[in-house]
């Protein structure tokens, strides 16, 4: 436990003195800023004369701005935190011929890997810890309105699916860190897998979909086709940590959705029945249905750092 908290203690001050970690810090902070400013004037001037809504302090993470809400950016460029963190962990340590020497002080090695990924989710949480207190700040300033106790838990939520989020990603840049020893490969391992799941999983996810259960001819307007169609895509989409938080941060700042589906198809009865959905669901109710979303997210995230355990432990270290 000793060697545990003098390597976390090492990391975080290596990140909180690094020109790097002030840089990142400054542009999240930026964008958010003006992400904020300019969502929250829009709501402004959309809600003058009129009684402010319950639950619209939710919409400065979930409404559009000029380009995208927060929750978007940090759906999209969140993963580059967690790799910037963590793509040269075990590889600047070799090419500086540090980590022989760190494991020669009495530190195990199972120390170092532990330390260096519960520093790095420490500044993941600093840092979206931050950035839900600046827009909070921002939207008490502009829109005058303060968040209700539900809308709280909603946030607090939306941390929690943040930081398990981003700590993937951390993990999965540890894991390129530990197996090439180069940095800029480790980097470019990690960023060609984020291309590849930010960029071409929905085109994959609609191939495969087509090809598993494509729609007949003809029968375009056949419901059962559709539902096939639709829920092979889905389930293709979900092996993408980027859909699964997306859909899980939708659901949960979005008290109005009941499901995390984006096609639903309703018969008379559910139709009758609709009128019993209007009101927005208890924070309850949101977090069950966000909840497997969250556990394949925490699954993901442990399974990743555990193959880099073990590799880590599996290594060679050489003294030159």
């Amino acid at each position: 436990m000793h060697g545990l908290l003098v390597m976390y203690r090492k990391e975080l001050e290596d990140h909180f003195s690094s020109t790097r970690f002030i840089l990142l810090l400054t542009v999240i902070l930026m964008v958010s800023l003006v992400t904020t400013y300019m969502v929250g004037t829009g709501l402004r001037k959309e809600l003058e004369g009129f009684a402010k809504p319950s639950l619209v302090f939710l919409l400065l993470f979930t409404s559009t701005g000029a380009l995208f809400s927060l929750v978007q950016f940090i759906a999209f460029f969140g993963p580059l935190i967690g790799m910037i963190l963590g793509f040269d962990a075990i590889s600047r340590e070799r090419s500086s011929r540090t980590l022989s020497k760190l494991l020669s002080q009495p530190i195990y090695r199972d120390a170092v890997i532990n330390g260096k990924f519960l520093a790095g989710l420490t500044i993941i949480g600093l840092m979206q810890l931050a950035i839900v207190l600046l827009i909070s700040g921002m939207g008490l300033w502009v829109l005058g309105v303060v968040p209700g106790w539900e809308e709280v838990g909603r946030l607090l939520v939306y941390l929690v699916v943040s930081i398990v989020y981003i700590g993937f990603w951390l993990a999965v840049s540890i894991l390129f860190s530990i197996l090439f020893r180069g940095m800029a490969t480790s980097a470019l391992a990690a960023l060609a897998l984020w291309i590849f799941l930010a960029f071409f999983m929905a085109l994959g996810s609609s191939l495969a979909a087509d090809v598993i259960s494509p729609i007949p001819p003809g029968q375009s307007s056949d419901p059962s086709a559709i539902i096939r169609h639709e829920r092979t895509r889905e389930v293709v989409s979900s092996f993408s940590p980027i859909t699964l938080y997306s859909q899980a941060t939708a659901t949960i700042l979005d008290p109005t959705r009941n499901t995390t589906r984006s096609l639903i198809l309703m018969g008379p009865m559910e139709r009758l029945s609709l009128s019993r959905f209007q009101n927005p669901l208890p924070l309850g109710q949101s977090a069950l249905i966000v909840m497997p979303h969250l556990v394949s997210l925490m699954a993901i995230t442990i399974l990743c750092f555990a193959i880099c355990y073990a590799c880590f432990m599996r290594q060679e270290i050489r003294s030159t």
